[in-house]
């Protein structure tokens, strides 16, 4: 037996990590260097450093107290997360219990009854009258130890524990996972509130200057210089600028509810942090990982590889079920008519027995389990690469966007100061009676859609690099914000 043990291997494949693609870069041609500015607050040009390291609390590059405590208090009280947490420590037990199969397993047990035996027929006396034999009723106590012990000779329990332990990584990347969608979907609600609060003061001030203009044109029209048609044609142009405020209203309160429920709130249990395109700060230096270390960063790849790992595993544990299986047994007792005799010379007794069983015929279940363990293992290669692809995909995209929105905003800008301008020497002329009221609808129009389209170009570019930090993986190897319980020392993944 113990020859079997020193030499026995565990059998089914053993794991190697899939290789990194071998490629250099994430977009076609060569890489971008830096962005190009705006003159504008958030427009400021953004550079690409390779092979930068990305810090844990990434989100306090862009210079936001609100946004640093909002993020605390989801990290705090968010749902989910804590769901995530609650799910690692069931695979961390799940795996401490797997362990215990190395072990003999132990138990006690003790017995008492009372018991009687068939009785013989009377017999006649020695006066010739029949009598009863006395009652053969006795108690018996039995008191044992059993040992039962599974020599892990092919190695199936080895296999089951690396399953396990790969299924409790894959846990604790997931729990990674949600702590990197949480903190960024905050940074991404903080913004798109900032975006919508921008444009609603667009909005407003649009309002003032065609409730302006409409003014003027109510006077000269009393004047008797201009027609009734023109004062109509501008309470209809007021009115189609008053009907977008309303969506945009909703859709900041629906907002604010996204951040109260991120936060671990109700709709009605507003945070008090409230966020403008003007407090955030734009991150200058941007790191952009080597693809090699793309695969070790982020947290869902880390997952899927686990997952790849613990489908390995099973290969192997369904390979060692249609082995044999030695089982080794004793136990060690006593039995005694009296309690206070279990002890007593004479009453002790012991067995030692070891079986081996062989799977000579199950209807081909453990062959299928077999192939089904191999078939799952081609699931999760596809899987993994898919998660690959699409992870060098969020990369690519958030560089795309990052180069193309700052190249938006500039021209947004210019759009916005050529169309203002447009829209102030427009007005003048109204004023002196110069032009037609309809180049003046025009301007204001397109004063509109440049000062909107500012505002979301504008929002687009923290947005970007949330989106850029959160495909990199999030700096989680960084982290140092959250002290984990002691019992459960999740968060030291440096190891």
């Amino acid at each position: 037996m113990m020859a079997a043990l020193v030499c026995g291997c565990a059998v089914g494949p053993d794991f190697a990590p899939p290789v990194p693609p071998d490629v250099s870069g994430y977009t076609p041609g060569r890489a971008l260097a830096r962005t190009v500015a705006a003159d504008v607050s958030g427009g400021q040009a953004q550079r690409f450093a390779k092979g930068r390291d990305i810090p844990g609390d990434w989100w306090r590059l862009f210079g936001s107290q609100p946004l640093k405590t909002l993020i605390e208090r989801a990290l705090k009280n968010n749902a989910d997360l804590a769901t995530a947490q609650a799910a690692l420590r069931v695979a961390q037990a799940n795996l401490a219990a797997g362990k215990g199969a190395y072990f003999p397993s132990v138990d006690g047990n003790f017995s008492a009854s009372r018991q009687m035996a068939p009785t013989a027929p009377p017999a006649p006396d020695e006066n010739g009258n029949l009598v009863l034999p006395e009652s053969p009723a006795y108690n018996l106590f039995t008191g044992q130890v059993l040992v039962s012990y599974t020599p892990d000779v092919f190695g199936g329990i080895r296999r089951n524990v690396e399953s396990l332990q790969a299924q409790s990584d894959n846990q604790r990347f997931q729990l990674e996972a949600t702590y990197l969608t949480l903190t960024s979907n905050v940074v991404v609600a903080a913004v798109q509130e900032a975006s919508l609060r921008g444009q609603i003061e667009a909005t407003q001030s649009l309002i003032k200057i065609a409730t302006d203009v409409l003014q003027l044109l109510r006077t000269q029209f009393n004047a008797g210089q201009i027609s009734e048609s023109d004062v109509v044609a501008q309470e209809a142009a007021l009115a189609q600028i008053e009907q977008t405020l309303p969506p945009l209203q909703r859709q900041l309160a629906q907002q604010r509810h996204l951040l109260s429920a991120l936060t671990g709130g109700l709709p009605n249990q507003e945070p008090p942090e409230k966020f403008k395109l003007d407090a955030l700060h734009l991150p200058r230096d941007l790191p952009v990982s080597v693809p090699s270390q793309l695969v070790q960063q982020r947290p869902d790849l880390r997952a899927a590889e686990d997952n790849l790992h613990s489908a390995s595993a099973q290969i192997g544990v369904a390979v060692a079920n249609r082995l044999p299986n030695l089982t080794l047994t004793a136990n060690v007792g006593s039995t005694a008519p009296m309690i206070d005799q279990l002890f007593s010379p004479g009453t002790g007794a012991w067995t030692i027995a070891g079986s081996v069983v062989q799977p000579i015929f199950h209807g081909g279940t453990l062959f299928q389990r077999e192939v089904a363990a191999r078939a799952t293992f081609e699931q999760a290669t596809s899987q993994y690469r898919s998660t690959v692809i699409t992870a060098f995909q969020n990369v690519a995209d958030s560089l795309s966007a990052l180069e193309n929105d700052a190249v938006a905003l500039q021209k947004a800008v210019a759009s916005e100061k050529a169309t203002n301008h447009s829209l102030t020497i427009t007005r003048r002329r109204l004023e002196l009676g110069d032009i037609n009221y309809l180049l003046v609808l025009n301007a204001q129009q397109a004063y509109f859609q440049a000062l909107l389209s500012r505002v979301q170009a504008q929002a687009n570019r923290f947005a970007d690099t949330a989106a850029l930090f959160q495909a990199l993986g999030g700096g989680w190897w960084n982290r140092n914000d959250l002290d984990p319980p002691k019992e459960y020392p999740f968060f030291n993944l440096k190891d």
